[in-house]
């Protein structure tokens, strides 16, 4: 059976608690061990991933267990125009890990940001004010931004959800699904695969330059050339610097496109009206790419992407199914890792969620596959490298078991 796991750098000790049966989630502990302003979701777990519904009013859906710990989970439960689909899903996973992990050590307090700044603000403020010791959460730059401030102000850690790098620091851990990971993970097996010039076709926009930032250093590690970095203007078209890429001829052996998968349409036809061939210039991509529109572009059949190891997706959204009725949110994993990270440590007698207990281990095992924390709040997460093909994805390389 699946289970978290932590192992630490300095004894080598293993820590594991058994998940539930009827989760079954496919995690791999048993071996050794969305964000709005920079437009970067988590990657889509299959083609036909099914929108979530949110769930009606049902008891007492803000406190789960009864132990002495307490740690606050914040989502966007409400918004505008009413319930909000995502923050039921978390709220959802949430739930789930803490039936899973049954730990006498923690209460879990869901506390609602109302997808506001603001109103992240007051439901940390009030987190704290109840007890709690830890906050997960919340989803969304301007929420953490606001919510971190009262977290450091008390001096509690926070494991946020955004995926902004500039808000990591200080006390506050993203766990999210950073850009940086998938540039390194994409580059660096290109690289072994023996690809040394490299051009890079990006967003012009604040995600497209992170991006570039972390493709440029990564090329760099792997003493790649950068022989061209081109930007393409949100909704503009891609053609003229698809035509400036296709000029280098025989100076690139890769081309970089960290790019949403509803830009990919438009960006594969230039690619092809500019006449880069996919079998003669690996096309490389992020996790973003995991998705039905992106699969069946002609350009790109071929083309190498990073992404977590779907698998643990999956069969978690198979329990949330069962036990809820309705698919959950791809970042729904999120909270449930968060969760079920928490309860680890909730359980180790004297650790609690100090800095050291956070960053001081080789790694845990979640839904999404290997991640840890580095003190300066950002994560590594092991991933895979898929292959698009024919419409599908094929496993090139797995994802790591250890960092």
């Amino acid at each position: 059976m699946g289970a978290l796991m932590k192992t630490s750098r300095k004894t080598g000790g293993r820590l594991r608690l058994g998940l539930a049966c009827a989760l079954a989630l496919a995690l791999s502990a048993c071996s050794p061990s969305g964000d709005r302003r920079l437009g970067a979701p988590a990657p889509r777990a299959s083609a036909g991933a099914i929108e979530t519904a949110p769930l009606p009013a049902a008891g007492d859906l803000s406190r789960f267990g009864t132990g002495p710990l307490k740690i606050a989970l914040i989502a966007p439960i409400t918004g505008p125009a009413g319930a909000n689909a995502i923050g039921a899903s978390m709220r959802n996973a949430a739930e789930l890990a803490m039936s899973a992990f049954d730990s006498p050590a923690a209460t879990l307090i869901v506390k609602d940001d109302r997808s506001s700044p603001a109103g992240a603000k007051a439901a940390a403020q009030a987190a704290i004010a109840e007890g709690a010791q830890l906050i997960l959460g919340p989803l969304f730059s301007a929420n953490v931004r606001e919510a971190g401030a009262a977290a450091r102000a008390a001096g509690k850690p926070m494991i946020a959800f955004s995926t902004d790098p500039a808000l990591a620091g200080n006390g506050v851990y993203l766990l999210s699904f950073l850009t940086r990971s998938y540039v390194d993970r994409i580059v660096d097996f290109a690289a072994a695969r023996g690809k040394r010039s490299m051009a890079a076709l990006v967003p012009d926009s604040d995600y497209g330059r992170i991006a570039e930032a972390a493709f440029i250093a990564a090329a760099a590690r792997n003493n790649v050339r950068v022989a061209a970095v081109e930007r393409r203007s949100a909704g503009a078209p891609a053609d003229a610097a698809a035509q400036r890429i296709a000029n280098l001829g025989a100076g690139i052996d890769a081309l970089f496109i960290p790019d949403q998968a509803e830009a990919m349409a438009e960006v594969g036809q230039a690619l092809a009206r500019a006449g880069i061939d996919a079998a003669k210039v690996q096309i490389l991509g992020t996790g973003l790419w995991n998705d039905a529109r992106v699969l069946k572009i002609r350009a790109l059949q071929g083309a190498w992407f990073a992404a977590p190891d779907s698998a643990g997706f999956m069969a978690f959204a198979a329990s949330h199914r069962e036990r809820f009725g309705v698919e959950p949110a791809r970042v729904a994993t999120l909270a449930y890792d968060a969760v079920a990270l928490s309860l680890a440590l909730a359980n180790q007698p004297g650790e609690g969620f100090t800095a050291r207990a956070l960053e001081g281990v080789a790694g845990f095992n979640g839904t999404d596959g290997l991640f840890r924390f580095r003190p300066d709040g950002l994560n590594e997460r092991g991933l895979t490298v898929q292959m698009i093909d024919q419409g599908a994805t094929t496993l090139i390389s797995p994802a790591p078991k250890t960092f």
